[in-house]
């Protein structure tokens, strides 16, 4: 694999999206019959453990004191968001169907790019903001009744 596309951001975020899907299949097999709050701690766990595991492998460990509180607290908060939204989408795959609820959290998305425009002063080009649009015109015709 070349180096070019190991440090390509969109090779990272189309595996991101492979394994998203990945995530959302065999969550909705494996929270059939679990409680979906006690299938995120499963989840969750997991996680844990594979990051940890990977951490010690590839000696990315980094000295905690080296982290500024800033960063701490922008990671609390993420980690806040993040399990609320596995919460959130585990008990949404407990009630529907995975070919529906994936593809609603991906509302995400637009929210991601009002968010950073906003607050991060980010600039998107008008295609990037017709390519938003479409995904919020097709999250809004997937929930539609």
């Amino acid at each position: 694999m070349s180096t070019d596309l190991l440090n390509s951001w969109t090779f990272w975020a189309l595996l991101s999206a492979l394994f998203a899907a990945l995530t959302a299949i065999c969550a909705k097999v494996g929270v059939a019959e679990v409680n979906p709050d006690f299938a995120t701690l499963l989840r969750t766990a997991v996680v844990l453990l594979s990051l940890a595991l990977l951490l010690r492998l590839t000696g990315q460990y980094q000295a905690l004191a080296s982290i500024s509180a800033k960063s701490y607290l922008f990671l609390l908060l993420s980690g806040l968001a993040t399990g609320a939204s596995w919460l959130c989408y585990f008990r949404a795959l407990k009630l529907g169907p995975a070919s529906l609820v994936a593809p609603v959290d991906k509302l995400s998305v637009v929210l991601v790019a009002l968010l950073g425009v906003s607050l991060l002063g980010e600039r998107l080009e008008l295609r990037q903001w017709c390519g938003i649009g479409l995904v919020g015109a097709g999250v809004a015709l997937l929930a539609w009744r």
